[in-house]
């Protein structure tokens, strides 16, 4: 599957691409039913999020998951197998949809990695209609995935065959636009969208009505846990951006993942122009050859503008016994649910930082051996949603989130990423987001509520992040 290009041949690949669809046209007939050929081809160093912006054609589902310190990305394009569940068994469904796949699968050559299903989930087991084309749970397989590691790219093609499939065509096509895709080698300076007019212009600020509203909502959880009623709840705000021009990607991906690379910088898009971004800094899980690392991240401070009061800020969130108690919530709210799932977490005391570049957070991370017979998205299930999005306990947060919060969560504070035939995984909770639909966008951020929050300044934590994201938009 490695034949280098050729003038003399416009389609090199074809010969190889046609034996392994052979090869997997055998296993389709033995088993009468489809199997998914996935081939992969070495491209040149290449930044998979200029392909994404380049290549696909407009209202094909797309995805696009990096993480820029790491070197890692993966841009992934035009469905092939699409599948969409709801209801409270959409996580052993969409487990399911995966699992049934899994035997039909045959990469071409063997690789460590990949094929890649995206899967993207929603807050509650509903969604409301104003989300798109966005569902509760969404498996995906697109055609295309191109893949970065580090200095290393790779072209992944897949198809599907079916047991009377016509090889000939199938090849030809797949060889055509392998070729295409080998010679096109997009610019790695994507747009900036800092030097954008527009952009520059466009430098919005919250609405007083919407601190007040915010303000209220803490007040009435601050209440409830004097109650006793519960010990934290996370309350959302969104704040909705209308303008005359549509949102441009090209601007918001790249300066996103200049901004913040030590997040997630993602973007899922359904098929109807729909795309819900942001960066990340919060890993729910990952899984690399059966070792299992998730992330407690919560407790907040804002970042000093000099060295020495950065580093007095970082002191006091690590001191601060408010901060201190968000963080132990999640963090042992993690541990509980991966020792309920079989697995033995480990972890270090007291927590660290992980400093942003506008914002720094209380951060532990828990590492765990998982089993070949563990599935990731039964991991996923079982951590979704932690305190330090829903609350503690989860059941009345969730209710009062329900009842509280005027707009539907939708994908936000949700997983999204990614699972592989082999078990290996990537899932984030999308945070630090937003849905953009044309010209319009709403953004999401949250704060934690616990005894001794106070709603001023936890409307500008609020303010804070929201105000991060729509300058990042452009």
């Amino acid at each position: 599957m490695t034949v280098a290009p050729s003038r003399s041949n416009p389609l090199p690949h074809y010969a190889n691409i046609y034996q392994a669809l052979k090869t997997c046209l055998h296993l389709a007939r033995q088993a009468n039913a489809e199997h998914l050929a996935s081939l992969s081809f070495p491209l040149p160093t290449i930044d998979p999020l200029a392909v994404l912006l380049t290549y696909p054609q407009p209202h094909q589902r797309q995805c696009y998951f990096e993480s820029p310190s790491r070197g890692q990305a993966i841009a992934a394009w035009d469905a092939l197998i699409c599948e969409h569940f709801s209801g409270s068994n959409r996580f052993a469904a969409a487990r399911q949809a995966i699992a049934d796949w899994q035997p039909r699968i045959r990469a071409f050559p063997k690789r460590p990695e990949g094929p890649y299903f995206f899967c993207s989930f929603s807050f509650f087991d509903t969604v409301a209609p104003a989300m798109g084309g966005f569902t509760p749970a969404t498996v995906l397989m697109t055609r295309w995935q191109v893949v970065r590691q580090k200095q290393r790219c790779t072209l992944i093609a897949n198809v599907l065959i079916r047991p009377h499939s016509r090889l000939a065509p199938l090849a030809r096509a797949i060889a055509e636009q392998v070729s295409q895709l080998q010679r096109l080698v997009p610019s790695t300076r994507l747009l900036d969208g800092n030097r954008s007019r527009e952009a520059a212009a466009w430098q919005p600020q919250l609405a007083l009505p919407e601190g007040q509203e915010f303000q209220q909502q803490v007040k009435s959880t601050l209440a409830a846990i004097h109650r006793e009623e519960l010990q934290k709840q996370v309350v959302a705000q969104t704040f909705n951006v209308k303008r005359s021009h549509p949102f441009r990607r090209e601007i918001a991906l790249p300066r996103l993942r200049s901004r913040y690379p030590d997040c997630y910088i993602f973007s899922f898009s359904d098929d109807a122009d729909s795309h819900f971004i942001g960066a990340s800094p919060e890993r729910l899980l990952s899984i690399r050859q059966g070792r299992l690392v998730t992330d407690a991240l919560a407790g907040s401070a804002p970042r000093g503008a000099t060295p020495d009061t950065d580093r007095a800020i970082g002191q006091q969130l690590l001191k601060n016994p408010k901060e201190q108690q968000e963080h132990q919530l999640v963090l042992d709210f993690i541990v509980e649910r991966l020792e309920a799932e079989g697995l033995n977490p480990c972890y270090s005391t007291p927590p660290g930082l992980l400093r942003l570049s506008n914002i720094q957070h209380l951060h532990t991370p828990v590492c765990a051996e998982v089993s070949p017979q563990t599935s990731p998205l039964s991991l996923v299930e079982s951590l979704h949603p932690t305190p330090a999005v829903a609350g503690v306990p989860m059941s009345t947060a969730c209710d009062r989130i329900r009842q509280g919060e005027t707009c539907d969560r939708g994908l936000y504070a949700a997983p999204l990423g990614w699972i592989d035939p082999a078990g290996n995984s990537e899932f984030i909770v999308g945070i630090r987001s937003a849905l953009i639909q044309q010209n319009q966008a709403r953004l999401f951020a949250g704060a934690g509520i616990v005894a001794d929050s106070d709603p001023a300044q936890e409307l500008s934590e609020i303010q804070l992040k929201l105000q991060a994201l729509a300058q990042a938009l452009g």
